[in-house]
């Protein structure tokens, strides 16, 4: 499996209607990080909530310099245009995105949320959080972005991976079979597996 798809995070302002603050995306060849990254900040119009804030830890202050998303939308979409994307509940960033990002749509979106329910049923929860403190995939993924868990680059690494982990050992065609299964935007999705 060689399909080049970008492990995607947004964390938000947390108000209505929600703006994009953080932005990031890690390139994936199959289930391989290839190490390629791009990360964005933005200046929401509405400010930050501070209950977003202590989440994520970005401040209104953090973001002060940075650009609209308007602004460099162009940019955002040359990276992403015509490309699948993977993320943990994967529709958050897929909703946010397009309402940004006039006109883009991935041409598939793989929930790893959804394919950890499925291959992983014994573990007590499926938060990306949790999954990748129970498997020990945390410290790879701080190794690689420097960051830890709720900042942008830090949770799409750690998708990308989360879907290794999970898909690594089957066959191709389960490869395939999983991710088609777990693809958003398919509306003929059946069952995997």
């Amino acid at each position: 499996m060689n399909e080049i798809m970008w492990a995607v995070d947004v964390e938000g302002s947390g108000k209505s209607p929600p703006e994009i603050v953080e932005l990031a995306i890690a390139e994936m060849k199959g289930l391989t990080l290839t190490g390629r990254r791009k990360h964005w900040r933005f200046k929401p119009k509405k400010g930050i909530s501070p209950m977003a804030s202590h989440i994520h830890g970005i401040w209104d202050e953090d973001v002060v310099d940075a650009p609209d998303i308007e602004d460099v939308a162009d940019d955002v979409l040359m990276w992403l245009e015509d490309k699948a994307i993977v993320g943990h509940n994967v529709k958050v960033e897929v909703d946010i995105l397009s309402q940004a990002l006039e006109g883009w749509e991935p041409t598939a979106a793989y929930d790893t949320l959804k394919i950890a329910r499925r291959l992983l049923p014994a573990e007590e929860k499926h938060g990306l959080e949790y999954l990748g403190s129970k498997l020990g995939l945390s410290p790879r993924a701080e190794k690689i972005t420097g960051g830890n868990s709720h900042s942008a680059p830090f949770d799409a690494v750690l998708s990308a991976i989360l879907l290794d982990h999970m898909l690594r050992d089957r066959t191709e065609e389960d490869q395939r079979a999983i991710l088609a299964g777990a693809d958003i935007l398919d509306s003929a999705q059946g069952s995997f597996l």
